[in-house]
């Protein structure tokens, strides 16, 4: 992806505007996903074959990050570090969701896509998150 369509997708051609806008819609996306999990853990969980208490620790455990993922887009200029944490969890996140669906979940067919969509969803802002990094930590230089 060039810098000129990174651009596009932020709707701002300034590197640290563009940054600022993939975290916070990382933390909003988020935290959407958290109060859904945390509000209705019962049908949820029975829509895509998970226990509600499991949605209910990671709907509480979304919240968090979501959380300190908005405080770290509110900064005027977010520290490379916090950002390179953020990708690096996002990263995480979307190895441990596959793994969990190959080796130990056993979703409905619902919750099976769902899996696979939330992963390549948390993969993308990974991926957005360190293009704008880069871009930025290019127009310091």
């Amino acid at each position: 992806m060039s810098a000129t369509q990174l651009a596009a997708l932020a709707r701002t051609v300034e590197p640290q505007g563009m940054l600022r806008r993939f975290l916070a819609l990382d933390a909003v996306v988020t935290g959407v996903n958290a109060l859904a999990y945390l509000a209705l853990s019962g049908p949820l969980g029975r829509f895509l074959g998970a226990g509600s208490g499991l949605l209910l620790g990671l709907g509480a455990f979304l919240a968090v990050y979501a959380a300190g993922v908005g405080l770290l887009a509110a900064r005027p200029h977010p520290p490379a570090s916090g950002v390179r944490i953020v990708v690096e969890a996002n990263l995480a996140w979307t190895a441990v969701s596959l793994a969990a669906l190959a080796l130990w979940l056993t979703p409905t067919t619902g919750g099976a896509v769902w899996t696979v969509l939330q992963a390549l969803t948390v993969a993308g802002f990974a991926l957005l998150q360190h293009m704008a990094l880069r871009e930025r930590q290019l127009s310091q230089d």
